[in-house]
């Protein structure tokens, strides 16, 4: 698993590429770190390379949501294969998001 940043002033782009499994989870909740410390923007997910999400990948999107909502800022998530838009659909993760 691989996130690239890219601050563009007024929002931040994050692109996941990879599987975001359990045993990606930890090293993708120390990438992140960049992305909840600029949680008061917007923060775009690029997933279009985002192979598979697990429940600990899951997680950390909520908790990445809960840091903007707390900040004033917002999360959109972009690009996401069938497979994963699935284990959103699921989880009932897509009412939670907003999707571009």
């Amino acid at each position: 698993m691989k996130l690239e940043i890219i601050d563009q002033g007024a929002e931040v782009k994050g692109i996941l590429i990879g599987r975001l499994d359990t045993a990606a989870s930890a090293q993708f909740a120390t990438d992140m770190q960049p992305l909840m410390d600029r949680a008061d923007k917007h923060i775009l997910l690029d997933c279009s390379q985002l192979e598979f999400i697990s429940s600990s990948g899951l997680r950390l999107f909520l908790t990445l949501r809960k840091a903007t909502i707390a900040a004033h800022g917002d999360v959109t998530i972009t690009g996401m294969n069938h497979e994963v838009k699935q284990v959103f659909a699921l989880t009932g993760f897509l009412s939670l998001f907003k999707f571009a």
